[in-house]
């Protein structure tokens, strides 16, 4: 099976350039058009939250417009930066996200991974939040198919990533969540988004990965004091490979025109 995740859209459907820099909506036809292109190509994409800069109705109209370009299906959770109504009206006939409730996760049981999607959302917050309804709800979920290679894809990592402006203000219900995925060995895969860097590290007796963004990198600050920045590095997209239990095995791909491919030992030529 192979996973694309795509993070930290920030889409603007009115064309504004987000912090006067970026184009968001090229930003998200060339990630389209990069998807679009794999060979072979991805069963799923997951789209790990700030799919939207302002949560406007209009915005996600535009991104689903976006998606239904793919031939794969999108499946899509919010991050700090959207609006649980709008984005649930925009993708509500999708089928997959919950017609009611506070909050937007699910469990997608179609494929030989199974793929639980997080809302870790504190509305009106840049923080991210698992609290004791949203942790039940996932024990729940885990209990059901232990037995069943499991990847939990949520926007806000609950991990320190080392990029320290990233990481506050600190995850709420990080410990909790900690012990609840050490009960649970079939999770082998907890994917996020958020930070706008490609980061691997392992948490929780498991595998634990951020994805880039599609539109702007936040800037290689490993120091406790250096300031929010972010910078025009590539944007980029995280291929998720599993083989037969032998993943997942975690791919960084650059969307860009960066030439054709060069042999290091090209074919001889014929004889003459």
């Amino acid at each position: 099976m192979l996973i694309a995740q795509i993070s930290d859209l920030h889409l603007l459907a009115d064309g504004t350039l987000l912090g006067g820099q970026v184009d968001t909506q090229a930003a998200l036809d060339a990630c389209i058009a990069h998807i679009a292109a794999f060979e072979p190509a991805p069963d799923v994409v997951l789209a790990t939250g700030d799919l939207t800069q302002d949560g406007l109705p209009e915005d996600y109209a535009l991104l689903r417009a976006a998606f239904n370009r793919l031939p794969m299906p999108v499946y899509v959770i919010p991050g700090n930066h959207d609006d649980r109504a709008n984005l649930r009206a925009g993708f509500a006939d999708g089928g997959y996200l919950p017609k009611t409730g506070a909050f937007l996760h699910y469990a997608l049981d179609a494929y030989p991974l199974r793929l639980i999607g997080l809302d870790t959302l504190i509305e009106n917050e840049v923080g991210g939040r698992l609290c004791p309804v949203r942790l039940r709800w996932l024990e729940d979920r885990l209990s059901e198919h232990r037995e069943k290679p499991t990847v939990i894809f949520m926007h806000h990592p609950p991990f320190a990533t080392g990029i320290a402006f990233m990481d506050r203000p600190r995850f709420q219900g990080a410990e909790e969540l900690e012990g609840l995925i050490r009960r649970f060995s079939q999770v082998r895969l907890i994917t996020c988004g958020h930070v706008h860097r490609a980061i691997q590290t392992q948490w929780a007796g498991t595998l634990a990965a951020v994805a880039p963004s599609i539109v702007f990198q936040m800037a290689l600050a490993l120091s406790e004091d250096a300031p929010s920045a972010f910078v025009l590095e590539p944007p980029a997209v995280s291929l998720h490979l599993w083989q037969q239990d032998r993943g997942p095995i975690i791919v960084t791909s650059p969307i860009g025109d960066f030439g054709p491919q060069h042999r290091f030992h090209p074919e001889p030529a014929e004889p003459v």
